[in-house]
């Protein structure tokens, strides 16, 4: 029996495309190496022609470690670890912007698997941004400005409590999850655990300001960092086809929904793996 995979990179930086492997079975443990040193050398791996069901899902990427549970995200019936992203004009993403999933806890995911349900005629797209490359493109003078600080995560500045208004139960689950998390500290630099490479680890969706500095300093450099990150050449864009799966390294990259397709509806599963807590070593 053939067990190796074939392994396509999409680009210099980031992303691969993966075939010769089924992911709705276990994956032997030859493959599953395979596969977890791609993510590794690639940060984000995509595959073709994956239809999965959420149980399936659940144990793909309970390989990796375990999952979480996603505070005000729904989840489906099957496996509670796995959310819907069900979006439409009735109810519009709110990840139509660069971030890094769930920076907002001590843990932040080590990765996640995103499985493709329902897709609108067009658009709807994902595009997925390297930290490493974007940090290693930095000067060094700029790189040792930035070792060693922190920055501030906060769950609210994308789930904002206007949202989460529909009915009483939305928010007061909204609420909860608030006072679950509050603002929390990583650095702005990260060290890959494994690879030892160091990433850009600040983001959009979450980061809110940098400790140490003053208000405007902050808000210059995050600015920065949120613009350089989204250069062309450290990205890769994904278009999208039903039951394709993709699966990223959470610690380095950053990736970006786009919500061109409303007012179609787009329906995708995510599995969210938990991580270990971000730190920087020189």
């Amino acid at each position: 029996m053939n067990e190796r995979l074939k392994i396509t990179p999409l680009g210099p930086y980031i992303g691969a495309l993966v075939e010769d492997v089924s992911l709705s079975r276990p994956l032997s443990d030859a493959q599953f190496e395979q596969l977890y040193h791609a993510l590794l050398k690639y940060q984000v791996l995509f595959a073709r022609n994956q239809p999965v069901t959420p149980v399936q899902q659940r144990a793909l990427a309970a390989r990796f470690g375990d999952l979480h549970i996603h505070p005000v995200y729904p989840q489906t019936p099957e496996a509670q670890e796995i959310i819907i992203l069900d979006t439409d004009d009735n109810n519009p993403p709110d990840n139509d912007n660069w971030h890094t999933d769930v920076t907002f806890i001590e843990t932040p995911p080590l990765g996640a698997i995103l499985a493709a349900k329902r897709l609108p005629s067009t658009g709807g797209d994902t595009l997925w941004a390297s930290g490493i490359a974007a940090y290693e493109a930095l000067s060094t003078p700029f790189r040792q400005l930035l070792a060693g600080l922190q920055a501030e995560h906060d769950f609210t500045k994308s789930f904002q409590e206007y949202k989460y208004r529909k009915t009483p139960e939305e928010h007061a689950q909204w609420q909860k999850a608030k006072e679950k998390n509050p603002p929390l500290l990583h650095p702005v630099i990260r060290t890959h655990p494994v690879s030892g490479k160091q990433a850009l680890f600040v983001n959009e969706g979450f980061t809110t300001r940098i400790i140490g500095l003053e208000e405007k300093e902050s808000a210059a450099i995050l600015d920065f960092l949120f613009r350089h990150i989204t250069k062309p050449e450290f990205q890769v864009r994904w278009r999208w086809q039903e039951n394709d799966i993709a699966l990223w390294d959470n610690r380095v990259t950053q990736h970006y929904a786009n919500a061109d397709y409303l007012p179609q509806r787009r329906i995708m599963h995510r599995a969210t793996i938990l991580g270990d807590k971000p730190f920087y070593s020189a």
